[in-house]
């Protein structure tokens, strides 16, 4: 029996999403507890693709591989805090050892908590904003790259944000970090394509996940004060990713992927293709 996404008229017929194929190919997937990255490995894994799922809570992880094995998919957890490159190292490592090779990397872990002006910020918790948006990437990176490069390719998909480039107030952790992030992109990119590697941002717009709700609480910026049917849900951004890890997502190499557009949900396929 396939995978299935969660129901309601937002989501898409369980026709269209099948008709990306990700057969062969194997994903590791940081922040896969919950959100963007449980609803990410449930597309990947409906497409074909064997699961690496990594997060600090291994009881979610669990329940999300007996989900994908479940459904005739191919998953395994692996605890991960991503601050620590020995964890991420090992996370890759398991990806090889398990499946035999790494294709696609999700650097979807990230926090925007807590959220406050400078001066009220508390700094320990501010750097481990950093911690987790900024380096949590970069260990990513540093130990995706070799192995793809060493196979003959890969897509590493960044979860990016519309805050990489524009200043929020209460924000300047998430927007620093995801700013620096989308210069990771790029450098990496700029240093690997060659290799046949393929680096990409999706920034989603505003996502129905748990950090809408400290969003929401915090009463700062525009961003808090948007109904609740403002934001797409987590499977959207899912649909996202599966896209852009095929070939139809080269073209957008090196660059920031925006979901905000129509033109962009058109391409991924969600919004219908009226026909002339």
């Amino acid at each position: 029996m396939p995978l299935r996404q969660s129901a309601g008229a937002a989501i898409l017929e369980l026709e269209e999403l099948t008709m990306l194929d990700l057969s062969g190919k194997v994903a590791l997937i940081t922040g896969a507890s919950r959100g963007i990255g449980a609803s990410t490995a449930i597309r990947l894994a409906q497409a074909g693709a064997a699961m690496v799922l990594s997060a600090r809570s291994a009881d979610p992880l669990r329940s999300l591989v007996s989900r994908i094995e479940g459904a005739g998919g191919r998953a395994v957890a692996v605890p991960c805090d991503v601050t620590a490159y020995a964890d991420v190292e090992r996370a890759v490592g398991a990806a090889v050892k398990t499946f035999g090779r790494l294709d696609i990397l999700v650097n979807n872990a990230g926090l925007i908590e807590p959220i406050a002006r400078l001066a009220d910020s508390e700094p320990a918790a501010w750097s481990h904003v950093i911690d987790v948006n900024v380096k949590g990437v970069y260990h990513g990176l540093r130990a995706a790259i070799p192995v793809m490069v060493a196979q003959g390719g890969g897509v590493v998909v960044n979860i990016s944000s519309g805050a990489a480039t524009s200043a929020l107030e209460g924000w300047s952790q998430y927007c620093s970090s995801k700013a620096a992030v989308l210069m990771l992109t790029r450098c990496a990119d700029k240093e690997y394509r060659g290799a046949g590697l393929r680096l990409v941002g999706l920034s989603p717009g505003t996502v129905a996940t748990d950090m809408q709700v400290a969003i929401k609480a915090s009463g700062l910026n525009p961003v808090s004060q948007l109904d609740p049917s403002a934001h797409i849900p987590a499977e959207w951004a899912a649909e996202a990713i599966a896209w852009l890890c095929t070939e139809a997502g080269a073209p957008y190499a090196g660059t920031d992927f925006s979901l905000k557009t129509e033109e962009g949900r058109r391409l991924v396929g969600l919004v219908p293709t009226v026909a002339a």
